[in-house]
């Protein structure tokens, strides 16, 4: 059985890959700010409470893990906006420096449409107004956690969903999944909506090794 570790896990995405790797039949970890209060019940999850920017937690949240989840996001504010912020670099290169420590290899993280090389694919109205308006200073240190993640000798894969619904999953987004939303060798997304739940697809195989 795969011990699968999402950090991130107490909303949005995370929360759905820790329903997700459950369903699938995998013991989860599941790290956040707030992990007592996430809103799952289950044998086989583990909540842990402490920040991804905190290389102690880190190193004792990949205690016995074989594939590690990153699903960090931010809450929007005019600070962030016109500031930016280095959440998504300098907790990857923690992340990054104790899995290769732990000798954890399985890396799977989730960027966002308008990161690396996926930029300038999100369609006129994203890529002409929202993306340098809202989400460029965010998008630029999601950019330096995609060249960490691309450098670390590790087995990864970089997830850029767009536009992110609370909508069930569909047997669309299930094609997308497939046909590139999850990808490596720095492939841009070609999914500009995506309903969360599609992050809970209990498909074993994706965590393994070796599985892009």
């Amino acid at each position: 059985m795969t011990k699968i570790l999402v950090i991130g896990a107490s909303r949005g995405i995370g929360l759905e890959a820790v329903k997700g790797a459950i369903l699938g039949g995998h013991e989860v970890r599941a790290l956040a700010r707030s992990g007592a209060s996430i809103p799952v019940q289950n044998a086989a999850l583990d909540k842990m409470s402490g920040d991804a920017l905190d290389p102690t937690t880190i190193r004792q949240a990949l205690q016995n893990v074989d594939v590690v989840i990153q699903t960090l996001g931010v809450d929007f504010s005019p600070m962030l906006i016109f500031e930016g912020t280095r959440l998504f670099s300098e907790s990857t290169r923690v992340l990054v420096d104790a899995m290769k420590a732990a000798g954890v290899q399985r890396l799977i993280a989730v960027t966002g449409l308008g990161a690396g090389n996926s930029r300038g694919h999100g369609g006129f109205l994203y890529d002409a107004v929202i993306f340098p308006l809202l989400l460029k200073r965010v998008y630029d240190d999601k950019d330096v956690q995609e060249w960490i993640i691309k450098s670390s000798g590790l087995d990864w894969t970089i997830v850029r969903p767009g536009l992110l619904t609370n909508r069930p999953a569909t047997q669309l987004s299930r094609r997308h999944h497939t046909e590139g939303l999850a990808v490596r060798n720095d492939q841009p997304c070609g999914c500009r909506r995506l309903s969360r739940a599609a992050g809970r697809r209990p498909d074993a195989n994706r965590f393994r090794a070796g599985a892009h």
